[in-house]
């Protein structure tokens, strides 16, 4: 089976490691990392620059901590001002970096996110948010689910190809 294994080898995106002078999408727009080795000021967005201080080694680590962060704040209040749109409150809200979805929703009303939405664009994003949050109301994908989410946000088909055209590539970062 060398031969398919060669063929998806090949398909895999080009890792983007977290390093000094990288560029990565955010929320929708580039951005570039600067490396502040003298500066004991974490990590902080600038204008256009990712600005992360501390030893070269810990470049990574920090960059992925903060980008979580964000996501996680990102992806609450989206989802809390979508579920009282539908009167529903979500119990949970949590980010982690799963490889198979983007998000999901529990029976119990806990809602996840994968991080790394955070580097696609917004309506992205949004559309990841409004499908979880439909999952409130209805915990399968069912025509009135389908329209609960259309009614949330706009783009549902658009979103959905561009993370099937490019969702694989958010991996590559980091």
């Amino acid at each position: 089976h060398a031969g398919w294994v060669l063929r998806q080898l090949a398909r895999l995106p080009t890792p983007k490691p977290f390093a000094d002078g990288a560029t990565l999408p955010l929320l929708g727009r580039e951005v570039t990392l600067r490396h502040l080795p003298g500066s004991r000021l974490g990590v902080r967005l600038e204008g256009d620059s990712l600005l992360v201080a501390g030893e070269a080694e810990h470049i990574a680590r920090r960059v992925r901590d903060f980008l979580k962060a964000l996501a996680r704040r990102e992806f609450a209040s989206r989802a809390h001002a979508l579920a009282a749109r539908v009167g529903r409150r979500p119990t949970r809200i949590s980010v982690r970096d799963g490889t198979s979805r983007w998000g999901s929703c529990t029976a119990a009303g806990a809602l996840s996110f994968s991080w790394r939405l955070i580097l696609a664009p917004v309506w992205v994003l949004d559309y990841v948010v409004a499908h979880e949050v439909a999952h409130l109301v209805h915990l399968d994908h069912s025509p009135r689910f389908w329209k609960l989410v259309d009614e949330l946000t706009p783009d549902v088909e658009r979103a959905r190809d561009w993370l099937s055209r490019h969702g694989a590539a958010l991996h590559a970062y980091g």
